[in-house]
């Protein structure tokens, strides 16, 4: 028997820690190659890490509630590798170099290692429903800047994330007594609790919701451009296709992945829309990266992203589509399924609604809802004059950040992912 070390695996490209939610396994439980030894969280999903060994749990190292560093050692396994061997492993999702993901810059403040090991500090920030990299804790440590304190800080990074530039700009105008909190400082009036009201306490992932739509309408001015479109051709196209689709590919023809096919061809005319901001910077995205909200059966929301979607055949973008909306779930989404977005959907149509107006997700500038098909009557230009049709419609609602895309552009996007739409071939095939 051989020693083996399981490691905190790197579970997406900007993932430096993650909670452990709970072991799946005790000390003396046998495991099997690949089988899931514990579930953790990290600030983008949920997920188990598999074992990539067979043996015996030996030690446990980290408790649950603890927050790990990448590359940690969090438990060791009784292995038949090879005798005398002691080896590191990690999820199979986890390629790189950890010691690389978790080194601090020469730029930030040295910090102090704490008590030896290797766990995050977690006392503080099991509060906080935001997520700080080890890189911002440890300047903040060092800064002797509070938990409380450090919530007040705006952030510029990915979904409002406070950034090593967010904190050293903050501290300069801490030290000249300029420091303004970016949140409001005004008193919230108390909710009023009477007998038989019922309190509910958010969970986690509600929690990260509720600060990222906060952030994002502090970060972006939003706007919001509508525009009707004529989707009778797309309906009756795919009223046409969808059963033989599905007899053929064993998966449902949904109105969504026509949608994201609208908006990649909308998008490759009007590239501003796929930007990002940093700071003065504008960034124009090589890739079109489309996220789509996904409603989950416990009432929470979570957009996992359809990576280079515009290299994808309409019956590709069907796929992918049913897959991550069935993995999301199921819970089963990985780090890397939600990063890297640079448009967002949201089809508020499946509710029922006609239109909404959607918060965008950051750094992202821009995000579509579709509102539900209704038949209405409408008038439509005939060579022998004008006349009422009954015809299927469906409002577009395009929410975009004021401070880099203007109404020119951004209700110019909206008119052509309509357009798109309507002038849809009704003779083509998937």
């Amino acid at each position: 028997m051989a020693r083996v070390e399981l490691i905190m695996p790197k579970m997406g490209e900007s993932i430096m820690e993650a909670t452990i939610l709970k072991w799946l396994k005790k000390p003396g439980d046998k495991i099997d190659q690949d089988e899931s030894v514990l579930e953790v969280a990290t600030d983008k999903v949920d997920t188990e890490v598999p074992s990539t060994h067979a043996g015996t749990l030996e030690e446990i190292l980290a408790k649950e509630g603890d927050v790990v560093k990448v590359g940690t050692v969090i438990a060791v396994l009784n292995s038949t590798v090879g005798a005398g061997d002691t080896k590191k492993i990690s999820a199979p999702a986890a390629p790189a170099p950890v010691k690389k993901a978790v080194s601090v810059p020469s730029t930030a403040p040295a910090t102090t290692a704490t008590n030896g090991t290797s766990h995050i500090p977690a006392s503080g920030y099991k509060m906080s429903s935001r997520f700080y990299s080890p890189l911002v804790k440890n300047i903040a440590k060092e800064e002797k800047i509070p938990v409380a304190e450090l919530e007040t800080i705006s952030g510029s990074g990915a979904a409002g994330r406070v950034t090593k530039k967010d904190i050293l700009s903050y501290m300069q105008h801490r030290v000249s007594g300029q420091g303004l909190a970016a949140r409001s400082t005004a008193p919230l009036v108390p909710a009023s609790v009477s007998a038989g009201d019922e309190i509910i306490q958010m969970d986690r992932m509600r929690k990260m919701i509720a600060e990222r739509m906060v952030d994002s309408k502090r970060i972006a001015p939003h706007v919001t451009s509508f525009v009707e479109a004529d989707m009778t051709n797309v309906v009756n196209w795919r009223n046409k296709n969808k059963a033989a689709f599905e007899k053929r590919e064993g998966e449902p023809l949904t109105f969504t992945p026509l949608f994201i096919e609208a908006i990649i061809k909308a998008i490759k005319d009007f590239p501003m829309i796929n930007i990002q901001v940093d700071g003065d910077r504008i960034i124009r995205k090589k890739d079109i990266n489309i996220g789509m909200a996904v409603a989950l059966p416990s009432g929470n929301l979570i957009v996992p992203v359809i990576k280079q979607a515009d290299q994808y055949s309409l019956a590709g973008l069907t796929k992918a589509v049913n897959d991550l909306a069935r993995r999301a779930r199921e819970n089963k989404l990985k780090p890397d399924d939600l990063a890297g977005g640079t448009f967002t959907i949201s089809n508020v149509g499946t509710f029922g609604n006609v239109m909404g107006t959607p918060i965008i997700m950051q750094p992202q500038v821009a995000i579509m809802a579709t509102g539900a098909i209704q038949k209405k009557p409408a008038v439509l230009e005939t060579v022998h004059g004008d006349v009422i049709a009954i015809r299927h419609k469906m409002f577009l609602s395009h929410s975009y950040d004021h401070r880099v895309v203007d109404g020119a552009l951004g209700g110019s996007f909206v008119r052509r992912v309509a357009d798109h739409l309507e002038k849809f071939d009704v003779n083509r095939t998937i």
